[in-house]
């Protein structure tokens, strides 16, 4: 995949995701449907490839009065990696030479790996995570279980242990997976699953979508890296 694909593949991606991320503030205060509205059809103008690479550029200083009306990125992981990805974008678009351009675009697939490798060793280190107790916890008592029938799994002590175990190795190996592209790619499918079963199960959806849609960044740093 060439960088200019890869580019505009992500950046395609990104903007449909923030499209479903901003429709939800459409019923919300005015101050927030200007902005998020705004965000909507900017977003628009990426997909269509309409004065490529301005709207992006206006995306990213968007973003920086959505900063400051939440104060930070409100929704946590999901913000950040949308944040980091747009600006990122921006910058492949905006830098000079090529040489800065695929620096901006493949720190975007580097902070994609480590995404997933720091996770795991956040949860390695924890014991409630090593002896399954964590993800009972959130079956149990958190308020991300989109069907009380599921609080259920919680009295499913070894089949949690067992979930543990494999989010933790699956993330922990992850960065392996950059040494082969079909490993990158099984390594991809299974993490896009476990975000899909993230969403089905706890309503994580802003997740799922956007981490997809970084997903051809570290595809084409695979085969930056080893060619």
């Amino acid at each position: 995949m060439s960088l200019p694909d890869a580019v505009r593949l992500t950046e395609t991606l990104l903007a449909l995701a923030l499209i479903q991320q901003s429709l939800e503030h459409l019923v919300r205060f005015e101050n927030e449907r200007r902005l998020f509205g705004a965000r909507i059809i900017l977003c628009g103008l990426v997909v269509a490839g309409v004065a490529s690479p301005w709207p992006l550029v206006a995306l990213a200083g968007l973003s920086l009065l959505i900063l400051h009306r939440f104060q930070g990125p409100y929704n946590g992981g999901s913000d950040r990696m949308g944040l980091l990805a747009l600006w990122c974008l921006t910058l492949a678009h905006l830098l000079p030479t090529p040489a800065l351009q695929e620096l901006a675009f493949g720190y975007l697939g580097a902070q994609l790996t480590l995404s997933y490798f720091i996770s795991g060793g956040v949860k390695i280190v924890n014991p409630d995570w090593r002896s399954g107790r964590a993800l009972a916890d959130v079956f149990q008592f958190s308020a991300y279980p989109v069907a009380e029938s599921l609080r259920g799994w919680a009295e499913r002590s070894r089949v949690l242990l067992a979930m543990s175990w494999a989010v933790m190795g699956f993330e922990l190996v992850f960065p392996l997976t950059l040494l082969w592209k079909p490993a990158l790619i099984a390594g991809l499918v299974v993490a896009g699953t476990f975000h899909l079963a993230n969403a089905c199960l706890f309503g994580l959806n802003r997740f799922f979508w956007t981490w997809l849609a970084v997903y051809p960044a570290i595809l084409w740093l695979q085969g930056r890296l080893v060619q």
